[in-house]
């Protein structure tokens, strides 16, 4: 993707009425009423403004609220602008676009969003994911929601990094919990030999579920901690936490690891930036902990270790190493990768903008271009109903989309993910 200014819905709303001779930025002169909005910046007699469009865009009141102006008037150098339906009296110095009749901001919107279709599938907002890790078994593996297509996948050959438990052993560090009983699990595990099994029954509430005491470890020089983790129900994120301390039993830690959603039944690598590294130098002991009450659960967790991100080495995926099931949205591999995060590199489809806030995510130069060529067809007639030559206008505007458009990147060897 070429570099955009990522402009705002009503950055590019104003621009298409500015290209369209159609918009006129107005500031409230004084506070107003439910159904007048008042300013200096407008000129003309009596009525002259009936039937335009009043969107507000605040910052006090309105934002974001459009109105029909049904009469005008000015004294003194002043409109008033008489608008329905009511809206929040607006406050001094509020700000509002005031739009020609024939330009309603709603059907601009429309156009704004018709651009963005136009490009999809030429246009992707770029994405990233390491939610993935091989194992040295697994084949298939679930497409993270944000990807619409990919363009490459990457095995993590090296980083710098420092084992904090391999979790093979039992966190036994003190006597188990009332209603919570732990093992070693040598059947369900990612590495080496075996997972902590801890089976939490429905009576227990909330706190630390196990721990471990280490070899005192100063992990002041990584900046992530990673591990696996499986639940047999589907938690929020946040319900669980890793905990790391430099005093036993994780009575006062250092570092509360907030995990994110897990889903039932299901192994994910977790990776959490740690909160303050430089506090880090003498951990002793590492944890898991219960934020919430999550009811009956079974919870396994495996190869705790901290890594230094910056010194990540990657590898590329030969592309016919891997494809891509569609209709399923699973990344397949000819064959399984060894112990690697995986990286997925490509891009997802750009967002619709349906709020003034929403930004942009492909050429703003395209967007406005064809936008503009829209309302310009939609707001123009015939030669004997087009005064204005909107027509014409409209295809100057259109061919400067297609050049917008011609101008973005070629995309090769990308896979789209159904």
């Amino acid at each position: 993707m070429p570099v955009i200014q990522g402009k705002s819905r009503e950055a590019l709303r104003v621009a298409v009425g500015q290209n369209c001779g159609a918009v006129k930025l107005i500031t409230s002169a004084i506070a107003g009423s439910t159904t007048t909005f008042l300013s200096d910046g407008l000129f003309g007699g009596a009525g002259d403004h009936k039937g335009k469009w009043l969107q507000l865009t605040g910052p006090t009141n309105n934002d974001g609220t459009t109105a029909r102006v049904v009469d005008s008037s000015i004294s003194s150098y002043r409109t008033t602008l008489t608008v329905y339906p009511a809206i929040t009296a607006p406050s001094l110095n509020d700000t509002a676009e005031l739009w020609e009749e024939r330009f309603d901001p709603a059907r601009l919107h429309e156009f704004i969003n018709q651009a963005l279709i136009e490009v999809t599938g030429l246009a992707y907002d770029p994405e990233e994911s390491l939610a993935l890790h091989g194992d040295g078994r697994q084949l298939r593996y679930d497409i993270p929601s944000e990807f619409a297509m990919l363009s490459g996948v990457y095995m993590r050959t090296s980083v710098e990094s420092k084992t904090i438990h391999d979790a093979a052993t039992e966190w036994n560090e003190a006597t188990a919990p009332s209603n919570v009983t732990r093992t070693v699990d040598t059947k369900d595990y990612k590495r080496p030999s075996g997972s902590n099994k801890f089976v939490i029954a429905g009576a227990f509430a909330t706190g630390l579920i196990s721990s471990k005491a280490i070899s005192s470890l100063d992990l002041s020089g990584y900046d992530y901690v990673e591990f696996w983790i499986k639940s047999t129900i589907a938690t929020a994120a946040g319900d669980f936490t890793l905990l790391l301390d430099d005093t036993a039993l994780c009575v006062s830690a250092l570092e509360t690891l907030s995990i994110p959603a897990l889903v039932a039944d299901t192994w994910t690598y977790v990776r959490v930036a740690l909160a303050n590294p430089e506090l880090d130098t003498a951990i002793i002991s590492v944890g898991l902990n219960a934020a919430v009450n999550i009811a009956a659960n079974t919870v396994w967790v495996n190869d705790v270790k901290a890594v230094l991100d910056s010194t990540a080495s990657w590898e590329r995926m030969d592309r016919n190493n891997w494809r891509v099931d569609e209709e399923a949205r699973v990344l397949v591999l000819v064959y399984a990768p060894g112990y690697y995060l995986l990286k997925l590199t490509g891009g997802d489809k750009p967002v619709l903008l349906t709020a003034d806030s929403d930004v942009c995510e492909v050429d703003d130069q395209f967007v406005i271009a064809r936008a503009t060529e829209l309302a310009l067809l939609s707001s123009g007639g015939g030669p004997a109903t087009d005064p204005d030559d909107l027509r014409r206008l409209a295809s100057y505007w259109g061919n400067r989309a297609d050049i917008a458009k011609r101008s973005l990147p070629w995309l090769w060897g990308v896979r789209t993910v159904g």
